[in-house]
C-alpha cells in the first residue's frame, strides 16, 4: 500500500505552483491598487484566473469562502464562485499506480472490467466505473500527494488572508482557517468516507426515494473507495421538467439534507449539483442518489438546539430565545447592533421554512438576485462594526444552507418548506439527541471523540 505522507519535497513543490499563481496575482492586486479604478473588480478577476488552472485542495479552498457572508468583498465572492469543481484528470498511468499500490499488483484480476478513463474528476480525487462479479461499481481515486498538497495550501489560505485584511473584511478569519483545515484532511481518509456513507444509509433507511451507495470494504483503502454504482441522470437535466417533478426532486433533497440534521446532527457538507443524480423507478416516481461524503459535519447538540431555538425566536418573534440561539453557537460579546446584523442573515436563511405555505424558495424574485441585497447589507453593516469572529460550525452549515438553496433555485421547486422542517425536527429533545448521535457512531464506526 502506498504511505503517501506530508513531505516536504511535495509541499514545496506545492508551494512553488501556488505561490507562482498567487504571486501573479499580488502584483497584480498592488498595480491595479494604483491605477485602476475598478480595482476590486480586476483584482477579484484576477484571484479567479490565478486560483482556476490549479487542480486540489486551492480551488476547493476558494469556492467556500466564496459561500461565506463577509469572508471576502461582494466581488471576489462573485467570481470565486464561478470556480467549477471539475478538474483535469490524471491519466492512465496515474490510474494503474495508484490501484496497484492499494489492492495489489493483481488488482485488474479483481474485476470484470475496469474504465481506466474517469467519468468524473473533482479537486481531490477522480471517480472510474468498473464491475465486480458483475455488479456495477465505482472506484473513487485519490490524487497523489494530497495530504502535502493539503498542508501546503493551507499555508496559501493565510496568505490569501493575509491580502484580505487589506481589504477591510468583515469578519475574523482565524475560526474559518481552523475549520477548513480540519474538513479538509478528514476529506482525504476514504475509510472514514465509508463509515460516512455507512452512516447515512441507517439516517435515511425509512426514506426509500433518497438512494445511498453501498461501500465494497474488501476493495477500499485510505485511498480508493470502491462503491455499487446508481444509474442516474444529472439534476440539471430536470430545470425543464414539470412542476410535479422538479417539486419530487426537491422534497427529496430537503429530506436528504434536513433529516439527519434535525435527526442526528450531521449533514452532507458539499450539496452542490454534481453530488445528486436523479432516478425514476418503475412506477414513474423519481427520487435521488446522494453521493460523495467525504466532507460530513458533526455537530454537538448544543447547536443543534441553536439552530432549532433560533427558527422558533423568528417565528415567534422572542428576542430571549434569538440571542440563546447566538451565545450556543458561540457568538462572543453580543450587542444589539451585532445582532441586528446577525438578524439580517437568519431571516434570509429561514425565511422560506418561517412561510407556511408552498412558495418556491426566491418567491418571486430573479434567482441571480436572490440573497445578493441581504448579503451586500451583512457585509456593509459588519465593515461598520468590525470584524466579528464566527464560530467554527457556522462555516460549513453556512455554505450547506446556501449550496442546498442554489440547488432550489435551479429547479425553481413550489413547495411547503415550513412543513418540511417542522417534520424534519419532529420530536427534538437535546438529550436525545446526545444518545442517538453517541450510538449512531458507535454502531458506523465514525469517530468523532465521543
Amino acid at each position: 500500500m502506498d504511505k503517501e505522507e506530508n513531505r516536504y519535497s511535495k509541499r514545496l513543490s506545492r508551494y512553488s505552483n501556488v505561490g507562482i499563481e498567487l504571486s501573479k496575482f499580488t502584483t497584480k492586486f498592488i498595480f491595479n491598487a494604483l491605477t485602476a479604478e475598478d480595482k476590486s473588480q480586476r483584482n477579484a478577476i484576477a484571484l479567479k484566473k490565478a486560483l482556476g488552472g490549479l487542480k486540489g485542495p486551492i480551488m476547493k479552498i476558494a469556492q467556500l469562502l466564496s459561500t461565506i457572508p463577509g469572508a471576502l468583498p461582494a466581488e471576489y465572492k462573485d467570481e470565486l464562485s464561478k470556480l467549477q469543481n471539475m478538474a483535469p484528470p490524471m491519466g492512465t498511468g496515474f490510474v494503474k499506480r495508484r490501484m496497484k499500490a492499494e489492492l495489489g499488483l493483481e488488482w485488474e484480476e479483481n474485476f470484470t472490467k475496469f474504465d481506466l478513463k474517469p467519468f468524473a474528476a473533482a479537486s481531490l480525487g477522480q471517480v472510474h466505473k468498473a464491475k465486480l462479479n458483475n455488479e456495477e461499481v465505482v472506484c473513487k481515486l485519490q490524487y497523489p500527494d494530497m495530504l502535502s498538497a493539503v498542508e501546503a495550501d493551507l499555508r496559501q489560505l493565510d496568505l490569501i488572508f493575509k491580502i484580505n485584511k487589506n481589504l477591510q473584511p468583515a469578519i475574523g478569519t482565524s475560526k474559518i482557517r481552523d475549520e477548513i483545515a480540519e474538513r479538509l484532511r478528514e476529506e482525504l481518509d476514504y475509510k472514514r468516507e465509508a463509515n460516512h456513507i455507512n452512516m447515512f444509509q441507517k439516517i435515511l433507511q425509512d426514506h426509500q426515494d433518497i438512494r445511498i451507495p453501498k461501500v465494497v470494504y474488501e476493495k477500499s483503502t485510505d485511498k480508493v473507495l470502491t462503491m455499487s454504482y446508481l444509474e442516474g441522470q444529472p439534476l440539471m437535466k430536470f430545470k425543464g421538467s414539470s412542476q410535479e417533478i422538479r417539486n419530487a426532486i426537491a422534497n427529496c433533497l430537503f429530506r436528504a439534507w434536513w433529516v439527519p440534521f434535525g435527526q442526528y446532527g450531521v449533514i452532507h457538507g458539499d450539496p452542490h449539483l454534481g453530488n445528486y443524480s436523479i432516478y425514476k423507478d418503475s412506477n414513474e416516481n423519481y427520487g435521488i442518489n446522494l453521493l460523495d461524503f467525504g466532507c460530513v459535519r458533526r455537530f454537538p447538540p448544543a447547536f443543534v438546539s441553536g439552530v432549532i431555538n433560533l427558527y422558533n425566536g423568528l417565528k415567534e418573534n422572542n428576542n430571549e430565545l434569538i440571542i440563546s440561539a447566538y451565545e450556543s453557537w458561540g457568538f462572543k460579546n453580543l450587542n444589539q447592533e451585532i445582532i441586528d446584523v446577525l438578524n439580517i442573515w437568519a431571516n434570509f436563511i429561514y425565511g422560506p421554512i418561517l412561510d407556511n405555505r408552498d412558495r418556491t424558495v426566491a418567491d418571486g424574485i430573479a434567482p441571480e438576485a436572490y440573497g445578493r441585497k441581504e448579503a451586500f447589507n451583512v457585509y456593509q453593516a459588519l465593515k461598520n462594526i468590525g470584524p466579528i469572529e464566527i464560530p467554527r460550525e457556522f462555516v460549513f452549515m453556512d455554505r450547506a444552507a446556501i449550496g442546498l438553496g442554489s440547488v432550489f433555485l435551479h429547479l425553481n421547486a413550489k413547495l411547503n418548506l415550513h412543513n418540511l422542517f417542522e417534520d424534519a425536527i419532529m420530536g427534538f429533545d437535546i438529550e436525545l439527541l446526545s444518545k442517538k448521535q453517541a450510538q449512531l457512531f458507535h454502531q458506523t464506526g465514525v469517530d468523532y471523540g465521543l
